[in-house]
């Protein structure tokens, strides 16, 4: 059977188009959510980055780290006859101690310089 053409009513068409209008408005809206998106995580990598190159990150790895390396060197050669697993505890403890203690000297060394400052002001 062959296709009849039919006519199309006008206010039909205006509603379409008004529809197809409003859905690309919405996915315009969508688009530039996701760009922002976007832009959020990569000033969050940004910051981010620049946390970890800060020296006072540096510095408190490197105490952690040194802390750690000492406390499983302790354990192998102290002869204790411990599992792997208390010492791998052992050298986070020991870490986070050396950590909190880096830390904290640097915060007292910044209390101390602002102390000094309001004495002078």
């Amino acid at each position: 059977m062959a296709k009849t053409a039919t006519r199309t009513d006008p206010e039909k068409k205006k509603k379409k188009k008004a529809a197809g209008k409003a859905a690309d408005a919405k996915s315009g809206v969508r688009k530039a959510k996701a760009g922002s998106a976007a832009k959020a995580r990569r000033n969050c990598f940004d910051n981010l980055a620049k946390l970890v190159d800060h020296p006072l990150l540096a510095d408190l790895l490197a105490a952690g780290a040194i802390a750690a390396v000492a406390a499983i060197a302790e354990h192998r050669l102290g002869g204790k006859d411990q599992s792997s697993s208390k010492a791998i505890k052992t050298a986070g403890k020991a870490a986070a101690a050396a950590i909190g203690r880096k830390l904290m000297g640097e915060f007292g060394a910044v209390a101390d310089a602002a102390t000094k400052a309001a004495k002078k002001a």
